[in-house]
């Protein structure tokens, strides 16, 4: 690669170097008219061109000359001072992109456990602000309820042989579902169970502090962590367990129609 293919910039005391057309790829921007040396602003100094701006957001906006896509941090909250450089260089589309700074900033999904137990059955309900969660979780959780066996049995087999029946938890709204395990008495006063799976382990679980443990091991292993705990109501002992996980920003790409590239060509054929 020819030394004139390449050119390092001095940004405020940080070294960048990269190819003259990821630079000059938009011919409206101040980085063009630098490189053409019509900006009087800029100024070579020691074979670089030194560039009296910040360097740290710089390199996003190298990234993005790049890249054509915007992807910030997750802990980043410079953007007013990053939409100042990007107004500086005169980088219209960049500009564009940080407009949409809701789509940038960094969201928390929460997710709040209630659990209660009552004698020999353990009650849950989860909520979550994202349905996403709720229907992952959803799609995990299996209810397996004992029922006496359709099968023919001989008239002296006691207990009777029992089938379990899965079911999924139940859904409220769109975000919460419901869901209990333990012994209950079912309507011919006959004694059944609930047990609870949570995909991928294959236990089923009819123990309510079990199966505590194994949904709070799953938020875990999802990306969430435990922010508090707390019993909600002295009169039933409703636990409560809060979690949160931060969404990383999503990267946003650069709308255009026609590639930079071709339109330094097809201006350069013009000048020809």
């Amino acid at each position: 690669m020819s030394s004139q293919e390449l050119v390092t910039l001095n940004v405020g005391g940080k070294i960048f170097t990269t190819r003259c057309s990821t630079i000059k790829q938009f011919p409206a921007s101040r980085l063009t008219r630098m490189m053409e040396g019509t900006d009087q602003e800029f100024r070579m100094v020691g074979g670089q061109i030194f560039v009296d701006r910040d360097g740290v957001l710089f390199s996003f906006i190298l990234d993005f000359l790049r890249t054509h896509q915007l992807l910030l941090p997750a802990d980043f909250s410079d953007y007013l001072r990053l939409q100042r450089e990007a107004l500086f260089y005169e980088l219209d589309p960049l500009v564009d992109l940080l407009n949409q700074e809701d789509r940038l900033l960094p969201r928390p999904a929460l997710v709040e456990v209630q659990f209660l137990s009552r004698n020999t059955q353990a009650f849950f309900r989860v909520f979550g602000s994202c349905s996403k969660t709720i229907e992952m979780l959803t799609g995990r959780i299996t209810v397996f309820v004992e029922q006496p066996s359709a099968l023919p049995r001989s008239s002296n087999s006691f207990p009777p042989q029992m089938t379990l029946l899965p079911l999924p938890p139940q859904r409220p709204s769109y975000h919460d579902l419901v869901f209990r395990c333990g012994s209950d008495n079912t309507t011919d006063n006959q004694t059944g169970v609930r047990y609870v799976s949570i995909k991928p382990d294959n236990r089923k679980l009819a123990n309510g502090t079990n199966v505590l443990g194994l949904l709070i091991d799953t938020l875990l292993m999802e990306g969430f962590h435990l922010v508090s705990s707390r019993t909600s109501s002295s009169e039933d002992k409703t636990e409560c367990y809060s979690f949160e996980r931060i969404k990383r920003p999503e990267a946003l790409t650069m709308n255009k129609t026609l590639k930079p590239e071709t339109t330094l060509s097809e201006q350069s054929q013009k000048k020809k």
